[in-house]
């Protein structure tokens, strides 16, 4: 298993609708934007070893790319843990961080989404 996580989703509601839904999930989440391209409907962001009062123990890097599925839109999500520089950490990453600040990613996404609509 590595320290790398790649995850797609589907969701009924137009990308732009998505898109935004994403960037409050970064928001909520304690997370910054590293780089956005909104026309592109993609973006980088940095989560901090704490996020929502848990320290997870390290840093997280982020990517979502909003694609249009004819009526719906599909995220595609990839993280990685960085270490005390925010260059990727190659070894001792610690278990689960990166898949937990996943999870948490895209269930605040979905929040957002139901909120918005």
């Amino acid at each position: 298993m590595g320290i790398e996580k790649h995850e797609e989703k589907e969701y009924a509601q137009n990308v732009q609708s998505v898109y935004a839904a994403a960037l409050k999930a970064v928001e909520t989440l304690d997370g910054k934007v590293a780089t956005n391209s909104p026309e592109g409907l993609q973006f980088e962001a940095k989560f901090p070893k704490t996020i929502l009062k848990n320290t997870l123990g390290e840093r997280t890097h982020l990517t979502c790319v909003v694609r249009p599925q004819g009526e719906t839109s599909q995220v595609v999500v990839d993280a990685y843990p960085l270490d005390a520089l925010e260059r990727k950490l190659m070894f001792g990453a610690r278990k689960g961080v990166t898949q937990t600040v996943v999870t948490w990613f895209m269930a605040h996404l979905e929040h957002h989404l139901a909120k918005a609509g």
